[in-house]
């Protein structure tokens, strides 16, 4: 906008100096000219401030001294617009008792060139009050399309969340059909075929009975991995800390940080949920204070667990069947584990190595 307020000032220029050429002498209005550009220039760079209203409040006065200043007011009164002081130009009527030193022309081209300052500043303020009104417009549609946006990406997590559960659901579902059906009758295969080999009295069954049961010991095998495998998959490790979290004493409050692909091994996830369910069962009946703190973290190496709360622990017994069960879980991935007591609190501490 300052740009467009330059282009205006100088058309506005133009019509004064139309104003000023009609005069007979030559160095004063020079002079008027100079001074006047250079006292608008300076309220236009002090815009705002009580200097620029000083300057144009100046000038104005100088037409009672010089009346040849009045050719010159339509500028000042440009920038008195833009000050929203239009009054400021008033002192200027103080030339009406030397105005019978300008030509009538003169007078009639100030008039006529004040008329016209008025009409570019309406133009010019409306354009910006319309530029304005655009900026804040798409301003608040580029906030609505963010906040549009975020809501798209959170209704889209929710749907993947819901799906993940879904498929682990189902997956839970089809290990456990296996475990159910197929694995009843494999199962009573191995029973049959084992007492088909002790009753059997021909020597030349012996050998097709016993390569079927090791056969039927094969398939068993692998339903087995393929069972566990499956359940271990469809295991949720943040859900089934949560839910975990959900039955804990209402005077705690706990804050659960999970962080961890998906692509953690079932044994890693059993070992943490022990570990947790164990941890805060012992925060519930001996803990002092009123929060647990949970964080879950997988590095490109190793797992990371660490839960605490901020009862005050002096000391702890690891004699206690809940410690050992944690430090055996641990140790049976290869991981480290450690307790740590203190007057802010008591601290577990886990870290299981990738494999």
């Amino acid at each position: 906008m300052r740009l467009n307020r330059l282009i205006d000032k100088l058309a506005i220029l133009l019509l004064c100096m139309m104003s000023l050429a009609m005069s007979d002498s030559f160095i004063e209005p020079v002079i008027v000219a100079i001074t006047a550009v250079t006292a608008s220039a300076a309220a236009q760079l002090l815009t705002g401030k009580a200097a620029a209203s000083v300057i144009i409040a100046a000038c104005s006065l100088a037409c009672g001294v010089y009346p040849l200043f009045l050719c010159m007011i339509p500028l000042m009164l440009y920038d008195a617009l833009w000050e929203k002081k239009w009054w400021l130009v008033l002192p200027a009527a103080a030339v009406l008792r030397n105005i019978g030193d300008m030509r009538i022309m003169q007078i009639v081209m100030t008039l006529a060139a004040i008329a016209v300052t008025v009409i570019i500043y309406h133009r010019v303020s409306g354009l910006e009050q319309t530029v304005t009104k655009l900026t804040l417009l798409r301003d608040e549609i580029a906030g609505k399309n963010r906040q549009l946006g975020e809501q798209n990406l959170r209704l889209a997590q929710a749907q993947d969340n819901e799906i993940h559960l879904a498929t682990l659901k189902e997956r839970n579902r089809i290990a456990r059909e296996i475990h159910d059906n197929v694995g009843h009758m494999l199962t009573r295969s191995l029973l049959q075929s084992g007492a088909l080999i002790v009753i059997n009295k021909d020597e030349q069954l012996r050998e097709p009975l016993e390569s079927l049961k090791s056969t039927l010991d094969s398939a068993m095998t692998s339903i087995r991995e393929s069972v566990h495998d499956l359940h271990d998959d469809s295991i949720d490790l943040k859900k089934v800390i949560e839910d975990s979290i959900s039955s804990v004493d209402s005077r705690f409050t706990v804050m659960l940080d999970c962080d961890v692909s998906e692509y953690m091994a079932g044994n890693v996830k059993l070992c943490m949920i022990g570990v947790v369910k164990e941890g805060l069962s012992n925060a519930v009946k001996h803990s002092t204070g009123d929060k647990i703190s949970i964080i879950v973290r997988e590095h490109p190496a190793f797992y990371q667990l660490m839960l605490e709360d901020n009862g005050s622990c002096s000391e702890i017994k690891e004699s206690g069947i809940g410690l050992k069960n944690m430090r055996d879980r641990v140790e049976a991935l290869k991981g480290r584990i450690s307790f740590t007591p203190s007057a802010e609190g008591f601290k577990i501490f886990v870290s299981i190595p990738k494999q």
